[in-house]
């Protein structure tokens, strides 16, 4: 399921080399409410090519029209990519990710800026995904942790192959400690949770959680 969800995306965006500039013209001369970036600035700031970022905004400008999502909207556009399970608590935590100015709503800049980052992030720029975790004392506690991987396990649902065990969550937490709370003092800080993703690289792909439920 979750590689033909990648695939699925991996199209879609191949599907832009194909389009025209009429995106491009639309992006640029936009009336709506929030007017994004230039498509030249949001290429320079984030690993997407023009063709990609065309596409990608076709689909955003088609489920928010006014140019900006709030939280409710983006739960709701979230839940199709995943009826099978619950995927509200995780697409909270996304939301706050991608809501780098905390005003309740991310807009398409917003949105490819965090895209960028889970997707093809590289370990210099894991502030974003520490952010993630961090719900909001600036560093990592098992319980903070649990509950994302709670909420990504509530939103895979009952249908994944292998079944999963019901206490799975709290093993992947026990195992990220593990590696990561180098002078075990219960809590994950940014420069440990750098270092660990710099040294262990299946720490850094298991990080790429976008990509693994998406």
């Amino acid at each position: 399921m979750n590689v033909r969800r990648v695939e699925s995306i991996s199209a879609q965006l191949e599907e832009a080399s194909s389009t025209g500039d009429n995106v491009e013209d639309e992006l640029e001369m936009a009336t709506v409410r929030h007017r994004p970036e230039a498509l030249e600035l949001l290429e320079a700031q984030s690993k997407f090519t023009k063709k990609e970022l065309q596409i990608l905004y076709r689909g955003f400008k088609n489920e928010c029209p006014s140019g900006v999502v709030n939280e409710d909207t983006f739960k709701e556009i979230y839940s199709q990519f995943f009826p099978q399970g619950d995927s509200t608590t995780y697409a909270h935590f996304l939301f706050n990710a991608f809501d780098t100015d905390h005003n309740g709503a991310v807009s398409f800049e917003d949105f490819i800026k965090g895209l960028s980052i889970l997707l093809r992030g590289t370990v210099q720029e894991l502030n974003w995904a520490f952010n993630l975790y961090d719900i909001n004392d600036g560093y990592i506690t098992k319980e903070e942790m649990l509950d994302i991987m709670k909420a990504i396990y509530d939103m895979m649902g009952k249908c994944t192959y292998p079944v999963l065990k019901e206490d799975a969550p709290r093993q992947h937490v026990e195992t990220f400690f593990q590696k990561m709370d180098k002078n075990k003092d219960g809590v994950v800080t940014i420069d440990e949770f750098i270092e660990s993703c710099q040294k262990d690289e299946n720490i850094m792909r298991s990080m790429q959680l976008f990509e693994n439920v998406i």
